[in-house]
């Protein structure tokens, strides 16, 4: 395979068909699809893809759902299956990417990260195969994949690190990779000067590969789909396209963002730049072949993730 090319408009033009992934689970596919529909725009065709992994608000079980957890999906790879709009948890529970596939009319593809990073790697070269995707897109939206670890607000670090440092593997094997941020800081997680200062770093290292906004017509597509697949980060880019300012309260009153028209843009970034030269959580699991391997990785750095908050929620809330 060519190496990746430097620039988006060049790695754009030597690809014919994207795999383009929510990577933080959940709302994050609704992301992927304006990053997908921007590729579309530019001549590339794509499937969209995201984590067997809810919102505890959605799905109780803590994690994301492994294959005999699941209903109804087509399976390519024990970590890499198609969701149609009828794929859901073997508790009843549908996938955000199921709600996506019924909005769109077409599978996506979820991904299972109980495998760690290896698991990943393995599960996405075989979906490329069957897909026929020669281009893969990770899609974070909000941007705690920016973060080093020591953070103050991130809170859900273990999904991303495990899936860019899977990218950032598949990169090295030849794969063409691109990574995107969209919503710059819409979860409430990193602020933006934490923002701002990792693109700096990731510029200084030639690390940053184009940027791209929401246009009025995927900006109304976009608050379409956000009617039937749930989403709060996905859906405040939308709110500052439409002219929201100041600030903000998501995820049940516990986290505050700044609402700025920046949120309505996506970074496109090199994944193994990323990998190398900021995120010390994703080089932290990058071992790792299970997701509780991956979590104590980031656990040896004084990380909290998602994960544990999971597993405390549901144990506080079980009968004693």
């Amino acid at each position: 395979m060519q190496p990746t090319p430097s620039s988006l408009e060049d790695l754009i033009r030597a690809s014919s068909r994207a795999l383009v992934v929510g990577v933080g689970g959940g709302g994050d596919v609704v992301g992927a699809l304006a990053a997908a529909r921007f590729l579309e725009f530019c001549g590339l065709g794509f499937v969209l893809g995201g984590l067997s992994w809810e919102r505890n608000v959605y799905d109780p079980i803590p994690g994301p759902r492994k294959l005999g957890e699941t209903r109804n999906v087509r399976v390519l790879h024990p970590f890499a299956w198609m969701a149609n709009a009828d794929s859901q948890t073997d508790t009843g529970v549908l996938f955000a990417e199921s709600r996506m596939a019924a909005a769109l009319a077409q599978a996506v593809l979820l991904i299972d990260i109980n495998g760690g990073a290896a698991g990943v790697v393995d599960g996405i070269e075989i979906a490329m195969q069957e897909l026929q995707a020669d281009l893969l897109v990770g899609i974070d939206v909000g941007g705690d994949s920016l973060a080093q670890g020591h953070e103050s607000g991130l809170r859900s670090p273990l999904a991303d690190s495990i899936m860019l440092a899977a990218f950032a593997e598949l990169a090295k094997r030849g794969r063409r990779t691109l990574w995107g941020v969209f919503g710059y800081g819409s979860d409430g997680e990193l602020t933006v000067d934490e923002i701002e200062a990792a693109l700096s770093k990731l510029a200084a290292v030639n690390g940053l590969q184009g940027a791209w906004a929401l246009t009025p017509k995927i900006a109304a597509e976009i608050e379409k789909v956000i009617k039937t697949v749930p989403t709060e980060a996905s859906a405040i880019p939308v709110e500052c396209f439409r002219g929201a300012w100041g600030t903000k309260r998501i995820r049940g009153d516990r986290r505050t963002l700044k609402l700025t028209p920046l949120t309505t843009l996506t970074f496109f970034m090199s994944p193994e730049k990323l990998y190398e030269c900021l995120s010390r959580p994703a080089q932290a699991v990058r071992m790792s072949s299970s997701l509780d391997e991956a979590n104590d990785a980031l656990h040896a750095l004084g990380i909290y993730t998602e994960l544990d908050f999971e597993r405390d929620h549901y144990n506080a809330a079980r009968p004693q």
